[in-house]
């Protein structure tokens, strides 16, 4: 425990280094000017270092010859590595003004001259109990900071990567609100060519949902095993979100979402929409559709009732998937934000996906994305090339 005192008066000097040492607290060091303790803490050294660590306690006279503690305080707070040393400002002055401005400028408390005894021990061990929950509190920071990044890492490695190939191209972009976020998307081969996609948004956001979305990623593999049928997958996603149902505590999860099958060979997608935006399909390069069959948000019924919907296609198909944190940057009304999506699909076919995002961000009535978002291009057929960016961002 190590205290400084800072006070230009050699009296004020020995009571308080007497009061302290009667207290216990041994390692007092003495300065007698704010240009001291600046060079004692290292400040005037280049780059700042100071090799024996912050003390604990400053005790610091308000009245001192060039630098008062007021401007003291001011510029040790403007040092990172200082900032979180407690102050106490001993003063002669009762001047209600100075005393605001010293606690204003960083001190964290005060006490008056002539120093009662009792009072200035009981402030220092208030301020060193601060100090030391302060730090407890800094170091829990640090470590929920490490183990967050963590998960922001595993939650990524769900995430399905960019997929090139000769007649098929998909892609996303990816925008949590925070480190963690409760949307997903995923697509898995499911043998002759087809893949099986999902796009889905969880209610809430960070830890919760993004360990929801986990959840559903392991369940996601396992309903694709056992009938990769769109209504299949979303009943028995369904089942596992109505497990989770926690009537004691009145929870009830769910998301919403997309997932198709998507037939190369055969040209079809068979779809099913679970209460989630509407995503956008543009066939042959004419034809517009939203899809829309479906079924309610997954994890709000047990038992599911699912219409399942079916796209064909002869040469072409293009499609966008989103979730409605993405409509929130142009408007909170889903089909005045889908329109806004369709009209730039059916303009520009050949713009990315950033570009689409760039074009929502700027325009009319943009309401700002407080959500999470992501958006999934899927093309599909004889005109698909090397077009996007190829990566997930």
């Amino acid at each position: 425990m190590r205290i400084v005192i800072v006070d230009d008066n050699p009296i004020n000097q020995m009571i308080i280094g007497k009061i302290l040492e009667d207290a216990g607290y041994r390692k007092c060091v003495t300065l007698n000017s704010a240009k001291a303790l600046f060079a004692y803490l290292g400040m005037e050294r280049p780059g700042g270092e100071y090799e024996e660590g912050n003390p604990d306690l400053i005790l610091m006279d308000m009245m001192m010859p060039e630098i008062d503690g007021i401007e003291a305080c001011r510029r040790l707070q403007e040092v990172d590595r200082l900032r979180d040393i407690p102050i106490i400002i001993v003063t002669a002055l009762n001047d209600s003004l100075k005393l605001a401005e010293a606690l204003d400028m960083g001190a964290t408390d005060y006490v008056t001259k002539p120093i009662n005894k009792v009072e200035l021990l009981a402030r220092i061990r208030l301020a060193l109990r601060l100090r030391s929950e302060l730090h407890w509190h800094k170091a829990k920071e640090r470590d929920m900071s490490l183990e967050l990044a963590l998960a922001k890492q595993v939650q990524e490695t769900v995430l399905s990567k960019p997929l090139v190939e000769e007649n098929l191209r998909i892609e996303a972009v990816y925008m949590p609100s925070k480190m963690l976020a409760g949307d997903f998307y995923a697509w898995h081969p499911l043998g002759q060519g087809r893949y099986g996609v999902i796009i889905l948004d969880m209610m809430g956001h960070g830890i919760s949902s993004s360990l929801m979305c986990m959840y559903i990623a392991s369940a996601l593999q396992g309903a694709l095993m056992r009938n990769p049928d769109p209504a299949e997958v979303i009943k028995v996603l369904n089942e596992y979100m109505v497990h989770l149902h926690n009537k004691e505590k009145w929870v009830r999860y769910y998301f919403t979402a997309i997932y198709f099958i998507l037939d190369p060979v055969n040209r079809t997608i068979e779809y099913v929409n679970a209460g989630h935006p509407p995503g956008l399909i543009m066939i042959d390069g004419k034809e517009l559709k939203r899809l829309s069959a479906g079924t309610c948000a997954v994890g709000f019924d047990d038992p599911i009732e699912v219409s399942k919907g079916i796209i064909t296609y002869e040469h072409h198909v293009k499609m966008l998937l989103f979730t409605d944190g993405l409509l929130e940057l142009c408007s909170a009304d889903w089909d005045t934000a889908t329109d806004t999506i369709e009209a730039n699909m059916r303009d520009k076919p050949d713009i990315s996906l950033e570009e689409h995002i760039g074009l929502l961000t700027n325009a009319e009535g943009m309401a700002g994305s407080r959500d999470d978002f992501c958006m999934v291009a899927i093309e599909a057929g004889s005109r698909c090339g090397s077009r996007g960016n190829g990566g997930r961002t």
